[in-house]
């Protein structure tokens, strides 16, 4: 930790003679003048987020917020002393625009979901917890990735509390429920709902139901015989089950109604256009701060509505939610270098990232692969802009977009499926993913490490699937 300040001495050392330029040059060329060094301090909180748990894991439970907010700030400091104003921008239009409104979907749906109890008997055999995947895959486009996995992720682990073995249950739910189930809709899965917002139609994603069966087909089938070998490995008690057996119940039911009215307002925030606001110097929507709005109140109705009792037999806490919220903080914030290269194309220090995607298969692989590290939402909008303007040059943005579905619309597919389906391939891929482990791992349950679960889950099974969907799709 003692190294931080002198590296934010480096990085400002290292900033200053592009300055003058960015200076002239304001927010749109920053990108073209931020050098590659401006990246390490994301680098440096992923490793931290990778390393930390492993090797030190009491100081990374007790110090994580200390943790982000140094990474954070080492970028921050330097950054906008050397580049002042158009700095100042990227960083309010970095919070305004998509960290704020990124927690409080989250938070919302985290809240209501906590507040439904699925009680009952369930006994955590292959069928059951095949069951519940398929679910939950289905509801995903639906609910949003965030809304399945809450509602969901707990009654999973009360299934399977008697097991030894079902660790690998939680990951093939993040696989499934957090990540290749919400492909279907713009609800599903924040990439998709930004690509709806810049003029993707709402129905176009159904377009994708291909690749999600074929995916998910796959990984069912895997889980199904990889937990019924897990099974038969279990006692003879635990499979044959002991007690009373209870009927199954909902309790808190009514948070539905609050569920159906964050789906509502994100609807309605993608079809309205009521104008809008100038807020720290960066233009936002009135209808998406209208969204934030009732977002907000349906979380504190939730949280009113519903009795302690249900919240405490949903063994609900705000620790996950809480250590999203840190941990993305010091991401979307040292993320802006990297992502402002990104978007500047062959004219930044990352030019050789957008080099190498020509084809649909290339623009699937590099989608995904840095949306398995980046936050998916930015990155496939990124992605989608130099799909525009290598095919679709000087149109506008919208109408280039029915130009690329008319024409190549396999360069759309195989960005989005890029971004949803890969977003499984590391915990900080998407944000659910974090949000289950943390409640795993409050269950009891071990999870894998960083770089366990990327080459015990991730490389055996999700990387062979995505190959056979470039085969099948892209090639």
């Amino acid at each position: 930790m003692k190294s931080l300040p002198r590296l934010a001495v480096l990085l400002a050392t290292t900033l200053i003679p592009s300055a003058s330029y960015a200076a002239e040059a304001g927010v749109d060329r920053l990108g073209k003048a931020l050098p590659a060094w401006s990246a390490l301090p994301f680098v440096g909180i992923l490793l931290s987020i990778a390393l930390f748990p492993l090797f030190a894991p009491h100081f990374w439970h007790r110090h994580y917020p200390k943790v982000a907010a140094a990474w954070a700030l080492v970028l921050l400091i330097p950054f906008v002393l050397v580049f002042n104003g158009p700095a100042l921008h990227e960083v309010a239009h970095m919070a305004i625009i998509d960290y704020i409104p990124f927690i409080i979907l989250l938070a919302s749906l985290f809240t209501i979901g906590g507040g439904i109890y699925i009680g009952g008997t369930l006994r955590g055999a292959p069928a059951t917890n095949l069951g519940i995947l398929v679910i939950g895959t289905l509801l995903a486009s639906w609910i949003g990735t965030t809304g399945a996995a809450m509602l969901l992720i707990r009654p999973l682990l009360r299934a399977n509390r008697e097991r030894r073995h079902k660790v690998h249950t939680v990951v093939f739910f993040i696989f499934l429920v957090a990540n290749v189930g919400g492909c279907l809709t713009p609800l599903g899965d924040p990439p998709l709902f930004l690509g709806f917002l810049h003029g993707v139609p709402f129905f176009w994603t159904l377009t994708l139901w291909k690749e999600m069966l074929l995916v998910a087909a796959i990984l069912l089938s895997v889980y199904f015989a990889l937990d019924t070998y897990f099974w038969r490995k279990e006692d003879v008690l635990v499979r044959q089950g002991t007690g009373a057996r209870e009927p199954l119940r909902i309790e808190g039911w009514h948070n539905l109604f609050f569920l159906a009215g964050v789906l509502a307002g994100v609807i309605g925030s993608g079809i309205l256009h009521l104008g809008e606001v100038t807020i720290l110097g960066v233009q936002q929507h009135v209808q998406n701060l209208l969204r934030d709005a009732l977002l907000v109140t349906m979380l504190a109705l939730s949280w009113l509505t519903t009795s302690k009792s249900t919240r405490q037999a949903n063994e609900f806490t705000w620790e996950p939610i809480r250590e999203v919220a840190i941990l993305f903080a010091g991401i979307f914030a040292t993320i802006i270098p990297p992502l402002t290269m990104l978007r500047a194309g062959e004219s930044g220090e990352l030019a050789f990232v957008i080099r190498t995607v020509h084809d649909p298969g290339s623009f699937f692989w590099a989608t995904g692969l840095l949306s398995s590290f980046l936050d998916n939402a930015p990155t496939y909008l990124t992605f989608l802009s130099t799909s525009l303007g290598r095919l679709w040059p000087g149109l506008p943005e919208k109408a280039a977009i029915l130009q690329l579905i008319e024409h190549n619309n396999a360069y759309l597919q195989a960005i989005a499926c890029g971004a949803v389906f890969m977003g499984a391939n590391t915990y900080i891929g998407n944000a659910p993913n974090f949000m289950i482990k943390s409640i795993a791992e409050e269950a009891g349950v071990k999870m894998p490490s960083f770089f366990g679960y990327i080459v015990r889950y991730t490389v055996p099974f999700l990387i062979p699937a995505f190959v056979l969907i470039d085969l099948v799709f892209f090639e």
